[in-house]
């Protein structure tokens, strides 16, 4: 498992909160996080705040 992966899933209550209330857009559907489908939900993340998979990358990160 990645180190994104062990943040995500150790943290992600706290991280899909700070997710809404940057983007108020993102529906609970849009953060459903399932262990081994991170590139799904980053897609969908892509999608909708207009970022490079990279820039999700690194957002989630900072968060």
């Amino acid at each position: 498992m990645s180190a994104f992966s062990d943040k995500v899933k150790g943290n992600w209550n706290q991280l899909k909160g700070k997710m809404k209330q940057e983007y108020g857009n993102l529906t609970d559907d849009d953060l459903t996080y399932r262990e081994g489908k991170e590139d799904e939900m980053i897609g969908r993340l892509q999608e909708k705040t207009g970022k490079t998979k990279e820039e999700v990358k690194s957002w989630i990160n900072n968060l």
